[in-house]
């Protein structure tokens, strides 16, 4: 039976794009399955008692800092997005619709969505910008937004994130190969050993 990484994330966590870059080659390497789990990190970071490492100034500069050596270790595009932090609700519940409804363009749509926060910077909490990066990549807007109206979507997104406290998750990047907790994209490696 092929191992699994179930990979629980939020888009506006730019350690967790880091990650999902180099996710799906990692599980092919190893012959695993990259199952996608989208969760609220804001009600995780309730839940939890936890915060965003920027919340500390001095800890802040040095994660985007870290976070950059990543990005080149990798070879992969990162910017600081000026407009950090994100709400993410709408988005989560964007992903966790196409997720649910549209599969065969899951991919696709998280990556334009990853892309436009990491790589372009845009401000993706502005329904307009939103909508342009959408169009851009062939998503139609108005059916996108009514995925996040759609209840059966927010009660997906909202188990999801439920189901990750009761697992362990504190942040994201957040992944399981099978009851083993790794946490960041500084632990991939581990990750890869988990598999092999």
């Amino acid at each position: 039976m092929r191992k699994t990484v179930e990979f629980f994330f939020d888009l506006g966590s730019p350690a967790t794009y880091l990650a999902y870059t180099q996710l799906p080659q990692i599980c092919q390497q190893t012959d695993s399955q990259l199952i996608y789990v989208p969760m609220l990190l804001g009600g995780v970071f309730k839940a939890t008692g936890n915060a965003s490492p920027a919340t500390i100034a001095a800890k802040g500069r040095y994660m985007f800092k870290d976070l950059d050596r990543y990005a080149k270790r990798y070879g992969v595009p990162l910017k600081f997005n000026p407009h950090f932090p994100i709400n993410t609700l709408m988005l989560m519940r964007a992903v966790t619709g196409m997720q649910l409804r549209h599969p065969e363009r899951f991919e696709a749509f998280l990556d334009c969505l990853f892309k436009a926060l990491w790589v372009e910077g845009r401000s993706l909490d502005d329904l307009a910008i939103v909508a342009a990066v959408l169009t851009e990549h062939g998503f139609d807007p108005a059916e996108t937004l009514a995925l996040t109206a759609d209840e059966e979507v927010k009660t997906a997104l909202k188990s999801n994130t439920e189901r990750a406290v009761q697992r362990g998750v504190f942040g994201a990047p957040s992944m399981f190969v099978g009851d083993e907790l790794f946490f960041g994209q500084d632990r991939l490696e581990f990750v890869v050993e988990a598999l092999t």
